[in-house]
């Protein structure tokens, strides 16, 4: 087990002596209202910590890929690396030849793009056609605070309309 003074310097800030459960909410911002509501009424809130629980990962399909749509975002992003070395090339180059150096690189970025973008896109063997973001949310956040600090924390709490606090706290 490690003591304080051995902990990281991220994970020691991240930690709190003895925290105790002063409120469970269905939405962060209800925590986060809980908490501000303490800081409004000069509640040290250096003593509190809103932990996220019950993760769940969603992932949100934001669309069917075909070869044209992989090849064309390729293409996209291709574009952009090579404008970005055309620019660096025409640091080195003649004057007269920059814009065509230029141009040229973007070109070669969107053809060398959209190939990789469909080589990549044909390997999966439509295992996965279709395009979405993800993320790592919480069902339920917790309010923590210290335990020599509980007593005081529930007292105001209390004041807040709609602020429960867990009567396990």
């Amino acid at each position: 087990m490690t003591t304080p003074q051995q902990q990281p310097r991220s994970m020691s800030a991240l930690a709190l002596e003895f925290p105790q459960s002063l409120a469970i909410y269905d939405k962060y911002e209800d925590a986060q209202k809980a908490v501000d509501f303490l800081s409004d009424h000069e509640f040290p809130v250096q003593n509190c910590m809103i932990v996220g629980t019950e993760l769940k990962q969603v992932e949100r399909i934001t669309g069917r890929l075909t070869h044209g749509r992989v090849a064309a975002l390729g293409a996209l992003s291709g574009v952009w690396l090579g404008l970005f070395v055309g620019l660096i090339f025409s640091f080195f180059g003649k004057d007269s030849q920059v814009l065509g150096m230029i141009l040229s690189t973007a070109l070669l970025g969107a053809a060398f793009g959209a190939a990789w973008a469909l080589a990549g896109f044909i390997a999966t063997r439509g295992r996965r056609d279709f395009s979405s973001v993800s993320a790592v949310v919480a069902t339920r956040y917790e309010v923590l605070v210290e335990h020599k600090h509980l007593a005081a924390a529930q007292e105001l709490l209390r004041q807040l309309p709609g602020a429960l606090p867990n009567p396990f706290a």
